[in-house]
């Protein structure tokens, strides 16, 4: 959604570089029967619904939550879990009615208020949660959080309780798929609990999922546990996961080799060759809702702008062979893009293949030419910027800018540019002071090809960070969003992706699979389609 703020950059970022400080025990280390052991970074921010914006968060508040609706697992499809249903006669205007029987696991009973309480609280612009935009579409989000002023509500106009299992909602504009993005955690439900004494609440956090907090030891270990009571339809498989803090995935790695450690979710490039041999069957490697893209900073006079600069876009992306990159860097962990989205949406949520045209098809003599057109590069050479410290990036950058050299006919037209930090690299990217293209990606929040676009190349979305800009495109997604016809509105978010086809503001790379691995300990391991592992359906020998 417009202004959405999860950190999607942390997708080669946070989920790559995990790593141990917790090892210990044989048999997968479970203190007790049952209980799985999983590589596991420390999220970026407090466990709160609203507040969690990155992967390693979302591990847990899939565990630990259960919303109006949850994301299949395999398909992806948006369900109804604690939904009943939700009607709307005008996509504006809807009526949520609740199932009975949902407790939070402090008895506490999940209403209509729990929802409606945990919405306003994510809103409101003094409670500073990372996730307050995905709000932005209820009435009254401007009263609650304004741009730089002091909040005149509290609560959003938009949201009414009408009785324990009831609540409407109003939204500001039409909005066709409203409902599937709500099995996104900042919509989760919270216990009065969490208001009453929220400092403790932190500490150990409440949830009405199948999986309670046991214990949580920054930098080391969280330990989950099931929820014998847990009223759902998913119950957890297992007695819990211990989910233990990695700073290096090459060390999850070879503590799962070693029997140390039952799972990991992201397999290390330098292990790729090399992982099927290891694990064998018990690899994972399947698409997810992820996409790597080079994104222009169009705020530089040298590559912004439209007429001839478009040319030099089109032509550098002309001149990249994903195909052989792919092959060769990723071992196929990845697939050559054609749109702005993931094929994992599927037809009914807007992935259509070939949108990006021939401008994602290599071709060397075409992209010269194009390169040509387009005025060449700034100076004859270019840079690309990537984030150095999880050591992972290097490689394929290398691998574009050779790419390039050689559409280009030398050896000095492109070169990686590599900046510390991932932190000093967002720092860079967020003061605009990117001199040539950069690294980027995103995850999905919801597998809707409207979160694959408007967030990033809307006019000043929080996540534009190439900060392009085009009326045409911005009036499409405004258009497709005030469609009553899901398909219609699909069908209007495919013809912007046409502009972008046209200006070329980000460079679809590659779609990124998940994978993972796991010990002969454990069995039924799956990734869904957001690459995080299915942990309440594991099973443990």
């Amino acid at each position: 959604m417009r202004g959405a703020t999860r950190a999607k950059w942390a997708v080669c970022a946070v989920a790559v570089a995990l790593a141990a400080t917790a090892c210990g025990g044989g048999g997968g280390g479970g203190e007790s029967a049952g209980v799985v052991s999983s590589s596991w970074g420390d999220p970026q921010n407090p466990l709160e619904p609203a507040n969690t914006n990155e992967v390693q968060g979302g591990k847990v508040m899939e565990m630990l939550f259960r919303g109006l609706k949850r994301y299949n697992p395999k398909t992806g499809a948006a369900e109804n879990v604690i939904a009943d249903k939700i009607e709307t006669k005008d996509s504006q205007n809807f009526t949520v009615t609740l199932k009975g029987g949902w407790t939070f696991s402090n008895g506490e009973p999940v209403t209509a208020k729990s929802f409606v309480d945990a919405w306003n609280y994510g809103a409101l612009l003094t409670n500073k949660q990372k996730n307050a935009s995905f709000f932005q579409y209820i009435d009254g989000f401007d009263a609650v959080h304004p741009e730089s002023v002091t909040p005149t509500a509290k609560t959003l106009s938009g949201l009414v309780v009408k009785d324990d299992k009831t609540f409407t909602v109003k939204l500001r504009q039409k909005f066709s798929s409203w409902p599937d993005t709500l099995g996104y955690s900042a919509f989760m439900p919270l216990p009065q609990a969490f208001y009453k004494d929220h400092d403790a609440w932190l500490q150990k956090p409440v949830g009405n999922g199948p999986y309670t907090v046991d214990e949580y030891t920054k930098g080391t270990v969280l330990k989950m546990r099931k929820w014998g009571k847990y009223p759902g339809p998913d119950p957890a498989q297992n007695g819990g996961i211990d989910l233990r803090v990695y700073t290096d995935n090459n060390t999850a790695y070879t503590d799962l080799q070693a029997g140390n450690l039952d799972l990991v979710d992201d397999v290390p490039a330098a292990q790729l060759k090399n992982v099927k041999k290891d694990l064998g069957n018990r690899y994972i490697n399947q698409p997810a809702g992820i996409i790597q893209t080079l994104t222009f900073p169009m705020y530089d006079k040298d590559w912004g702008g439209g007429g001839k600069k478009e040319k030099l876009r089109q032509g550098i992306s002309t001149a990249i062979d994903r195909d052989q990159i792919t092959r060769e860097i990723f071992q196929k962990t990845r697939t050559p893009a054609t749109d702005w989205t993931s094929p994992v949406l599927g037809k009914d949520g807007g992935y259509k293949a070939g949108l990006c045209g021939d401008a994602c098809e290599f071709n060397a003599e075409k992209a010269k030419q194009l390169i040509k057109e387009g005025g060449g590069l700034p100076g004859g050479k270019m840079t690309i910027g990537y984030n150095a410290d999880t050591g992972s990036h290097k490689d394929w950058i290398d691998a574009i800018c050779n790419s390039i050299n050689n559409a280009l006919g030398t050896d000095k037209a492109c070169v990686g540019a590599p900046v510390g930090t991932f932190a000093d690299f967002r720092n860079k990217i967020s003061a605009k002071r990117m001199t040539g293209p950069f690294r980027a990606g995103w995850q999905m929040d919801y597998p809707l090809i409207q979160n694959f676009l408007q967030p990033l190349y809307y006019t000043d979305a929080a996540s534009n960070d190439g900060k392009f800009s085009d009326a045409d495109f911005d009036d499409l997604v405004n258009e497709a969003n005030a469609q009553t016809d899901t398909g219609k509105a699909v069908e209007k978010f495919q013809d912007a992706e046409k502009i972008l086809a046209e200006q070329m503001p980000a460079i679809p790379l590659w779609y990124q699979n998940g994978s993972g691995g796991y010990s002969d300990r454990i069995s039924n391991v799956s990734l869904n389609p957001f690459s995080v592992p299915v942990f309440n359906e594991i099973k443990a020998v």
